[in-house]
């Protein structure tokens, strides 16, 4: 198998592992779409991590070999299939982690985005080599986190960032030694999953949606989704557990 999942303790960690360096196929593009999509009816999970099983990288973007043997014809087929995996990630029911242990390029440096947060080995690196190959990079997906001369740098160049450029220009959100990255990764993950399970996936929504909204306009819609939680058990159990100094259990209704 090329994606693996395992679940404990409301944690879902996915693992992309397909030797040598976890490069996509359409095969793999279409199995990451259908494990993110069902993460709607996941509700023993509470946080995923995405990583990669391997040492030598977390996701070098799109299988060469298959796209040598691509027809400009079949390309809007495929790019259909990329853009619904990539939709499914950013989509997923609660919060992702990507735990980036090495290169993120092309389409892994665009899947690497898409999660909620990012934190990166020391070794890891980040790149748009599209322009190398031929094609055009993921750039309405890493414009949303870096700013545009980075992003057209890293585009036109097709050169790949240091781990710590990456963290500078807020393309991650923590850089740590490669031996810590599990541990970090599965610290902010356990966190995570403790919160109330209807908090995080309506949370997850209204952050989706208001995203690139006006900003009166999205808070107004956040509000919204903060009415519709207030009427839940967990988020009255919250308050109740605030106030009684105790740790709160949470039913997901």
């Amino acid at each position: 198998m090329t994606l693996k999942i395992e679940k404990a303790d409301r944690i879902a960690r996915v693992t992309l592992d397909r030797p040598p360096v976890n490069a996509l196929t359409l095969q793999l593009y279409g199995e990451i779409a259908d494990l993110f999509e069902s993460t709607r009816e996941w509700h023993d999970v509470n946080c995923i991590v995405l990583g990669a099983a391997g040492t030598r990288a977390f996701c070098a973007g799109l299988d060469l070999n298959e796209f040598l043997a691509a027809t400009v014809e079949e390309d809007p087929k495929r790019a259909a299939i990329i853009r619904r995996c990539f939709s499914a990630i950013r989509h997923a029911a609660v919060p992702v982690i990507a735990a980036v242990n090495g290169p993120a390029l092309g389409a892994g440096c665009v899947i690497a985005s898409l999660c909620d947060m990012r934190i990166a080995s020391e070794t890891a690196t980040f790149g748009l080599p599209e322009i190398n190959v031929g094609r055009c990079g993921g750039g309405a997906h890493i414009g949303r986190l870096i700013p545009q001369g980075m992003l057209r740098r890293m585009f036109f160049t097709g050169q790949p960032i240091t781990a710590a450029e990456a963290y500078r220009v807020g393309l991650v959100e923590e850089v740590v030694p490669a031996a810590e990255l599990g541990a970090t990764v599965d610290h902010l993950a356990k966190v995570i999953a403790q919160k109330a399970p209807l908090g995080l996936r309506l949370g997850k929504q209204a952050l989706n949606e208001v995203e690139f909204m006006p900003v009166e306009d999205g808070y107004a819609r956040e509000q919204q989704y903060s009415t519709r939680l207030m009427a839940t058990e967990d988020a009255r159990e919250a308050t109740r557990a605030v106030v009684e100094k105790r740790k709160p259990v949470f039913v997901g209704r």
